[in-house]
Order: C-alpha cells, then sequence, then structure tokens
C-alpha cells in the first residue's frame, strides 16, 4: 500500500496486519491496521507508530515522504505497544526527535518500556504545540483504554486523532469509511467496542461531549478506517455503546456434553420468541466469547447453561463468565441453567458466576438431572416468557 495524503502534508503512514486472527483473545477476523499519520511543516511530526514486526515498513512509508532523521516529534496517543512498538526504530533513525505523550502516565508508562534515554515531553490537558502552520492539542482520555490515553485535535484541519476510540480492526486497502462496506465496519466497530472500551463506558460518557465540542471533518483513529462521511454515525453509535440502557433482546450462552444443556437453551430461547424478546443462541464449542460480548453489549437478558462436569461448571463456560465479567456490562438480567448427573453444582456456580457480574438474578438456577422430559422443557419455556 502506498501512503496517502490525507490533506496538504499530512499523511497516513500506517500499515495493514491482513493475517491476524486474534487481539487481546478476541477474534479479528477481518485483520486490523496500525496507524499512523506524519505533518510535514515548518516541524515535522509523527503521530504514532505501529507494533514493533511493522517498524520497517512504517519507515519504509515515512522515507516515501521525508527522511525519517528530520522528524522532530514523535506524539504517542498511548503506550500500548500495538501503537508504540516502532518508537525505537522510530526513534534510532531521529535521533533528535521529542516524545510527546501524556503526563504523567503516558511519560512513566513509555519510559517503562523504552528506557529515559530518550527527550520527553509531558503534557496535560489544553497543552499545545505548534508545528507551524499545523497547531496540535491535547486532550487527555484517561482509561479508554488506558490511564496514559489521549486524543490530538489539529484544528486548522479539523482532524481529530482519535487513537483507540472509533476504531474498528478491519483490514483494508481503502482509507475510509466511504470506500467501503459500511455494515462490516460498523459491525467490527461494535465489537471493538465491546470487548475493549465496554468497561470505560462512564469515561467514555465524559469524553463524547468534548469531542461534539470539537468542529471535526476527520476522524483518523489508530485502528481501521477514517471517518469523514459518516462521523455523525460514529458518534451516535458510540453514545449508544456507552448508553447503561439496554436493548430489548437476549442472549442465550451454553455447552454441553450429551445435548441436555443444550435441549435446555434451545428451551430457553424459544420462552425469550414467546415472549417476543429478539433472541440470539451461541454455543461455546463453536462461538468465539469475544463475538458473543458484542451482542452482550447492549442485551437486556443474558441466560448461561452448562452441565456439571468434576463437580464444576465446564471450562469453557467459567472462561467465558470471567472474559464477561472484566468486561462489566451494565443493568442485565441473567439466570443459570444446566444438567448433570449426580452432584449438580454447575448451575449455582454459574449463577455465582452472574451475581459476581452484578446483575440482576430474574431466576432461581434451573436444572435437571440427565436428560430433559418435554413437559420440563416447555415448562422452562414458559418460565422465561413470563419474566418481567
Amino acid at each position: 500500500m502506498n501512503t496517502t495524503e490525507l490533506r496538504p502534508g499530512i499523511y497516513a503512514v500506517g500499515v495493514v496486519d491482513w493475517n491476524v486472527r486474534s487481539f487481546h483473545g478476541y477474534t479479528t477476523d477481518r485483520g486490523a491496521t496500525y496507524n499512523a499519520y506524519l505533518i510535514i511543516d515548518e516541524k515535522i511530526a509523527l503521530i504514532d507508530t505501529v507494533k514493533e514486526p511493522f517498524a520497517q515498513e512504517l519507515l519504509e512509508r515515512i522515507r516515501e515522504i521525508v527522511d525519517p532523521e528530520k522528524i522532530d516529534y514523535l506524539i504517542s496517543n498511548h503506550v500500548e505497544m500495538d501503537h508504540s512498538g516502532a518508537i525505537p526504530a522510530v526513534m534510532a533513525k531521529a535521533t533528535h526527535a521529542v516524545i510527546v505523550t501524556s503526563a504523567p502516565s503516558g511519560y512513566n508508562g513509555l519510559k517503562l518500556h523504552y528506557g529515559d534515554s530518550y527527550e520527553y515531553m509531558p503534557v496535560k490537558a489544553g497543552d499545545t504545540l505548534s508545528l507551524g502552520r499545523h497547531t496540535l492539542q491535547f486532550v487527555p482520555t484517561p482509561m479508554l483504554h488506558w490511564p496514559d490515553n489521549m486524543v490530538t485535535y489539529c484544528p486548522e484541519e479539523k482532524i481529530l486523532f482519535s487513537n483507540d476510540a472509533f476504531g474498528q480492526h478491519y483490514s483494508s486497502s481503502r482509507r475510509y469509511d466511504d470506500e467501503v462496506d459500511m455494515a462490516e465496519v460498523m459491525a467490527e466497530a461494535e465489537k471493538y467496542y465491546a470487548n475493549i472500551l465496554m468497561p470505560y463506558g462512564m469515561q467514555m460518557k465524559k469524553t463524547i461531549p468534548v469531542i461534539e465540542g470539537l468542529d471535526i471533518s476527520l476522524i483518523a483513529p489508530s485502528h481501521g478506517v477514517m471517518w469523514r462521511s459518516h462521523i455523525g454515525d460514529i458518534v451516535n453509535a458510540y453514545k449508544h455503546f456507552s448508553d447503561d440502557t439496554p436493548d430489548h433482546k437476549a442472549v442465550v450462552v451454553f455447552d454441553s456434553m450429551w445435548h441436555s444443556t443444550e435441549k435446555m437453551a434451545r428451551a430457553v430461547l424459544e420462552g425469550f420468541a414467546m415472549k417476543g424478546v429478539p433472541v440470539k443462541l451461541y454455543d461455546l464449542k463453536v462461538d468465539h466469547i469475544s463475538d458473543i460480548m458484542t451482542d452482550v453489549l447492549k442485551a437486556e437478558y443474558v441466560a448461561v447453561g452448562s452441565p456439571t462436569i468434576n463437580n464444576q461448571m465446564l471450562p469453557t463456560v467459567a472462561s467465558f463468565l470471567c472474559y464477561m465479567k472484566g468486561l462489566a456490562p451494565k443493568n442485565k438480567k441473567a439466570f443459570a441453567f444446566g444438567s448433570y448427573g449426580w452432584g449438580g453444582q454447575s448451575a449455582g456456580l454459574v449463577n455465582d458466576g452472574l451475581e459476581a457480574c452484578k446483575f440482576q438474578i430474574v431466576m432461581e438456577p434451573v436444572k435437571v438431572q440427565y436428560i430433559p422430559s418435554e413437559a420440563f422443557l416447555q415448562e422452562l419455556s414458559e418460565k422465561v416468557a413470563a419474566l418481567d
């Protein structure tokens, strides 16, 4: 891929990772990008770098425009290594460059990652940096999704370099939202939010008004395509994602050994359908937890089932509950179910896991020994259909 000139003197110089299929434990079926941006002015600034294995590709793209030795500032919006991993390679060329990062978290984090031999410029809210014709304004966005996160705004060009916000793990030879399939991009944006930013909805709700207060004609995130034609759509989507009010829908998640818990799951599914609640069924043997969490994000109901094995729930269910707890979805109604041979502990353990997620338990754990009868399954469907 060639570099792309976004505005006169401003270039996208990041890289596409076509083959990555896992990122922090969630699946990236459409690959990923690590976006970096170069501004040529009286002073030259590079905004973010890329994952370390792609450092030389980044430098090659920069060389298409300018000798990397001429870089004056390296703006590090985020310490995480998919953003900062190429800093040593860049700084080995741009030996006089100053690294601009958030104070104190970015400064401390970069020193712990890459040492203190570089010259750092810690910045705080309201600080600006003049490059000549262009000004960079720095806006801290702590815990979106690390303490060091910030975004960088160029008012002259109305560009928001938005870091992880508004990103998607989506590989494409195209750069902009209006050049790709918007259904795919919005699906990946929702999955990205659900699996990375969901725990920080409160911080996001505080950040969105700040972003809306800026005059923006282009959002340039650290991952995925840039937003120029659908800025309002993605900002409104983030408002929806971060709103703690759930949509009227249900998610049923289960694993099963000999199909008994699966039969229960399908009865639960039928109950929600009888109730008129849109519902999705996920089998943990074949569905990845990161795809499930994309639906959990705005679900009103979450039902989780497991059979009992060795006095425990199945490991797949335990993994899902652990992952879901870490992402901290809000305002869910939930219940547990499962089959057993003799011990019968799994439904109670799943219920404990749902309580640990701080969900509202709307039904006592439902369990059945060995194989559920048709009458039992019909009764379970009717109980679900009668839920508030």
